[in-house]
């Protein structure tokens, strides 16, 4: 692979990038919304097996960081990627299973 270079704000935003989802249930969510596209905390909090206002809390933490967006629609409120280039990481966080 290619040595990439990052300037100081580069190396910043992937730190707080890394910092926000560096939690399991983080994690989960983020592989979660990359399959599903838009999920609302309901469909997260029911296809992670934990509970609601534990989701709730995870998305927040995320959405603030920058990591995911989320959008209305009418009652619900809809969370996806901020950035189609996470699903790399999520992919290399796969590779990680040593």
């Amino acid at each position: 692979m290619a040595k990439i270079e990052l300037n100081a704000e580069e190396l910043e935003r992937a730190a707080i990038i890394l910092k926000a989802v560096s939690h399991p249930v983080r994690i989960s969510i983020l592989n979660a919304l990359e399959e599903g596209g838009k999920l609302t905390v309901t469909e997260i909090h029911k296809i992670l097996g934990v509970e609601q206002s534990t989701a709730s809390h995870h998305l927040g933490i995320m959405r603030d960081k920058g990591v995911l967006i989320s959008r209305r629609e009418g009652k619900n409120i809809y969370y996806s990627l901020r950035d189609e280039n996470l699903k790399n990481l999520l992919y290399c966080i796969g590779g990680c299973k040593k």
